[in-house]
């Protein structure tokens, strides 16, 4: 496995990441944007939370949110998959999309108005290959208005579970079972904002319980993203070094993504 790079190019630019054609198959995934649907924004944090997974002449981008609007062209994505349906990682389609996007078909169901026209759907807990990755949807708790889903994205025996949004992962330990990489919900570090209704719960797990999971199913390397104000608003150092040592004490080498930064994958 890779690690984030020090290198922040503009993510809007269409020549984000390495040239397509590697000796090694590898799989390059830039945040292009690490902010989740709050008011305030910042340099390391200023657009909503979405991820360009890019594998050869591929350019798979998870969530479009509204801050993409407009932006798509730069991105050039050969196919757009969706977590939810919520406006910071579905409502930069509003006015359509230039490739196939995947969704699950409850996400489907709140963006009947849009002008999609390649509409795919992912089924839950199955895996479709998607420009020779593997891409695997996990239901998980979040919201009862927008469900949301997490994706295990896999080339050979390496592979990233990718969940921004979430309160609950069901059967966490299996889920995230000889996973690489956990890249979660960066919305509160230590402070639970999940809250009950009826059944379900809805809203934000911490990085806390986040890692909590990791430690137990044996994940070395967790990356939090859909940052909220705690982070987006606070001394970046400061608040890098205390997820850094919350890592630790679960012997996880945790980090903040901030936008522009790359991981990089390769099989084996």
């Amino acid at each position: 496995m890779g690690s984030v790079q020090g290198d922040r190019p503009d993510p809007s630019r269409a020549g984000i990441g390495p040239g397509a054609r590697e000796k090694v198959a590898t799989i390059t995934l830039t945040f292009l944007g690490t902010r989740g649907e709050i008011d305030i924004r910042s340099r390391r944090h200023r657009r909503h939370s979405s991820a360009l997974v890019q594998f050869g002449d591929v350019r798979i981008m998870i969530d479009c949110g509204k801050d993409w609007l407009g932006r798509l062209r730069a991105v050039a994505p050969t196919a757009i998959v969706l977590t939810h349906a919520h406006t910071d990682h579905a409502w930069g389609l509003a006015d359509g999309a230039p490739c196939p996007v995947y969704a699950a078909k409850k996400t489907w169901a709140l963006l009947d108005r849009f002008p999609i026209r390649d509409r795919r759907e992912m089924p839950v807990q199955k895996s479709v290959m998607i420009g020779g990755l593997s891409f695997r949807t996990y239901s998980v708790q979040h919201s009862l208005r927008a469900p949301a889903v997490g994706y295990r994205v896999s080339l050979g025996s390496s592979s990233v579970f990718y969940v921004p949004d979430v309160a609950w992962l069901p059967n966490a330990a299996k889920a995230l079972r000889g996973t690489d990489v956990y890249i979660g919900d960066g919305a509160t570090i230590n402070r639970s904002m999940v809250r009950r209704r009826g059944g379900t719960l809805i809203g934000h797990a911490s990085i806390v319980a986040q890692l909590g999971w990791c430690r137990k199913a044996g994940v070395k390397r967790a990356i939090f993203t859909h940052c909220g104000s705690q982070i987006v608003g606070g001394d970046a150092r400061r608040l890098d070094a205390l997820v850094r040592r919350l890592g630790r004490e679960h012997s996880i080498d945790a980090r903040v993504a901030r936008d522009g930064d790359r991981l990089s994958v390769s099989s084996g």
